[in-house]
């Protein structure tokens, strides 16, 4: 019998206000690893859904449209801490957000280091947004962190789109997913896969639907859990913010969602507000690389 402690989870008492941010509601699983976390953390929403999604958007077009976002997202909530749960967002403009903004600002990572732990064969899948998969970024932290693994990468912007279905409540078949991560695991050395890492807030949505599909067990892995804990780290210690949290914030206005009012009530955030984005030149601008 092994005499290690069993694992317990232990919230935070930390108290603050959050501000989640992503283009649709992928972000909504960061949220809710937040919360679980920080259950006295007043944890607001925001989705750039008048640009959604910023897979297929180009490098600069997303590079002058995100700090604008976050600025007017920020001072509408006032928050103390700015999450961007957006890998794509976070790869190419995390530092331009971070000079535009004046509290801190958590970017989300693919969890490429915990799935090069986790492998038993050596070869890890990267399931991401065409966006994530050319950052030059990403190639770094493979490089760094999966020296001597096999990552075989997959951009799908279709699996951005189940997932927002299944999150909507429509009836997405279990072949849709199935087809969807089928290329990771058909292309060359794809059968040695043992992990997978969801790069993309959204795939922990349809983790489950994931697992299902899969052609044999493998690990999925996100990162979820390091961003809620990195969230609490920096907090400002002094904060007098709080309140109950819920509020979500659009950049469309809502009665033109095609359902993510709903969305948004479902995961806990009932109180929907639009925000306007003063239009800029290339916000239209989707790049030629798919």
């Amino acid at each position: 019998m092994s005499d290690q402690a069993p694992f317990t989870f232990e919230p935070s008492p930390a108290r603050g206000r959050v501000l989640v941010f992503d283009s649709g509601v992928g972000g909504l699983t960061v949220a809710g690893e937040i919360r679980a976390l920080g259950p006295r953390l007043a944890v607001h929403y925001a989705a750039d859904n008048a640009f959604f999604p910023y897979g297929d958007k180009s490098d600069d077009a997303l590079r002058a449209r995100l700090p604008r976002v976050a600025k007017a997202l920020v001072d509408a909530v006032q928050p103390d801490v700015f999450v961007i749960a957006c890998n794509t967002a976070s790869t190419l403009a995390l530092a331009e957000v971070r000079a535009a903004l004046s509290i801190p600002v958590v970017g989300t990572v693919p969890a490429i280091k915990p799935a090069a732990k986790l492998t038993e064969t050596g070869t890890i899948g990267l399931l991401a947004t065409p966006g994530t998969i050319r950052r030059a970024y990403t190639a770094q932290l493979i490089e760094q962190f999966a020296a001597g693994k096999r990552v075989i990468l997959q951009g799908s912007l279709e699996l951005v789109k189940l997932a927002e279905a299944h999150a909507r409540g429509e009836d997405v078949p279990p072949e849709a997913f199935a087809a969807a991560q089928a290329p990771l695991f058909n292309a060359p050395g794809g059968d040695q896969i043992d992990t997978v890492v969801l790069a993309c807030t959204h795939f922990p949505l349809v983790r489950g639907q994931l697992i299902a599909t899969a052609p044999r067990a493998v690990s999925y892995v996100d990162s979820g859990a390091a961003i809620a804990r990195q969230t609490i780290r920096v907090l400002p210690g002094n904060t007098q913010s709080g309140g109950q949290g819920g509020t979500a914030s659009l950049t469309r206005p809502p009665d033109e969602t095609d359902g993510m009012t709903r969305v948004l009530r479902r995961y806990g955030f009932p109180d929907v507000q639009f925000v306007a984005i003063e239009p800029i030149e290339m916000t239209s601008a989707p790049t030629a690389e798919t």
